[in-house]
């Protein structure tokens, strides 16, 4: 008798917007296609929804006129993830994007807690792959910030992304975003 080794089902984000419009997933049902996996999001409590809303305000105040802040909003990546960040900083306004979902963003952010694992694994080498110059982490239970940068290949002709450059910043300092080096965010601003 032959092993048989069950295939995962890999879907693309055309696939994944069909399940949408047909109703697939229940009514606030949050969900993200990551890597052509559809991952359950978990549910907020009030520290992470916090979180959430203090990083989207420090960031637009931040980042100013000709940046939109989306908060948790899709990002198209690749045929095969479209991931929703808390928060995402990309070029333009709101209005740039009424028709299709940026492809990339200039800073990401996500606030984390039960999924800090995934964010600091799976997420951030996502990003990586995807050439976002900078990703960081809200970390609700060591109250740092993670703040990774320069997004390579793992290895020399690896298909495996990460970032070569993590720093974690304490609520006493400030960090200066990569697309906004003359501004400075407290990282007290964001921890709630």
């Amino acid at each position: 008798m032959g092993v048989t080794i069950p295939q995962v089902r890999h879907w693309t984000r055309e696939e994944y917007m069909k399940m949408a419009e047909a109703g697939i997933f229940g009514p606030g049902e949050r969900v993200e296609l990551i890597e052509g996996e559809i991952v359950a999001m978990t549910p907020q409590d009030s520290p992470h929804a916090a979180g959430v809303r203090g990083a989207q305000e420090v960031l637009r105040v931040t980042f100013g006129p000709g940046f939109d802040v989306r908060p948790q909003l899709p990002l198209s990546l690749g045929m095969d993830s479209e991931p929703e960040p808390d928060a995402a900083v990309v070029r333009g306004t709101w209005r740039a994007y009424v028709t299709a979902h940026p492809t990339t963003a200039l800073l990401v952010v996500e606030v984390s807690d039960a999924t800090l694992a995934f964010d600091r694994g799976r997420k951030a080498a996502l990003y990586a792959k995807a050439g976002i110059p900078e990703y960081w982490i809200v970390n609700l239970i060591d109250r740092v910030l993670e703040v990774r940068r320069d997004p390579a290949p793992a290895r020399e002709g690896s298909s495996e992304y990460e970032y070569r450059s993590v720093r974690r910043y304490a609520p006493h300092e400030s960090v200066r975003p990569l697309a906004a080096p003359d501004r400075e965010v407290r990282v007290a601003d964001l921890l709630p």
